[in-house]
């Protein structure tokens, strides 16, 4: 994993701002690593009305296991880079040691 010193995600209180690059119309949902600063997300869903921004609000809730209503976009809505708030506590998962390092260095 080469992005893994970029800092994809900081604290902001208990909240979890993270960045992340979307790909729409992939073959399939998931999370990948870190690049360029950014966790990469990959979506089936299409980038119109909003369908691939609901879809990773979705595979974010799944990832970090905390309900969906929690997140909000706050940048990029129609952009694939995108910056999402999570309202905390938010346990980071050791899958994501690039958030973890965001964490531990506060």
């Amino acid at each position: 994993m080469s992005g893994a010193t970029d800092c994809a995600a900081r604290w902001h209180g208990s909240d979890l701002v993270l960045r992340v690059r979307v790909q729409p119309r992939a073959s399939r949902n998931e999370v990948l690593d870190v690049s360029n600063g950014a966790l990469r997300i990959r979506t089936t869903a299409t980038p119109t009305e909003g369908k691939a921004n609901k879809a990773v609000v979705r595979l974010l809730a799944e990832y970090l296991n905390v309900p969906p209503s929690r997140i909000k976009l706050t940048h990029g809505r129609s952009h694939r880079n995108k910056c999402l708030k999570i309202a905390g506590p938010v346990a980071v998962p050791d899958t994501l040691p690039v958030a973890a390092k965001a964490a531990n260095s506060l």
